[in-house]
């Protein structure tokens, strides 16, 4: 069996590869941003929630380890320490996972889903 990265290079297949981990992991009200032409932060961004501090730890390290191994990407990784909100970069892909209390205060799909550019 190979260790090779199972996901291409595109940032189609890599959206695909975090929807899945953040599925498995029992991610709530997933939201997918397009931002192809929109900005240059990456093509898309991906908005989630976990249901406490530890929930959203657990499933940012589990989401860095997938795309390490199945895209062969190191992302870069802001906020796991407290776990209200951590930002995960993957490149093309910006994963943003919220306690919803904080998801529901900073409100960043409706900037985002609204026409909001960066």
């Amino acid at each position: 069996m190979s260790d090779a990265p199972k996901v291409g290079g595109n940032g189609q297949e890599l959206l695909e590869l975090i929807l899945d981990s953040l599925e498995k992991d029992k991610a709530e009200d997933v939201v997918q941003v397009d931002l192809r032409g929109r900005s240059s932060i990456g093509d898309f961004m991906v908005i989630c929630s976990g249901r406490s501090s530890r929930q959203v730890a657990a499933m940012s390290e589990k989401l860095v380890e997938r795309v390490k191994h199945d895209a062969g990407r190191l992302c870069k990784v802001e906020g796991k320490d407290t776990g209200d909100w951590v930002l995960i970069d993957t490149g093309d892909v910006i994963v943003h996972i919220f306690r919803p209390e904080v998801r529901e205060f900073y409100q960043l799909e409706k900037m985002w889903q609204q026409g909001g550019s960066a």
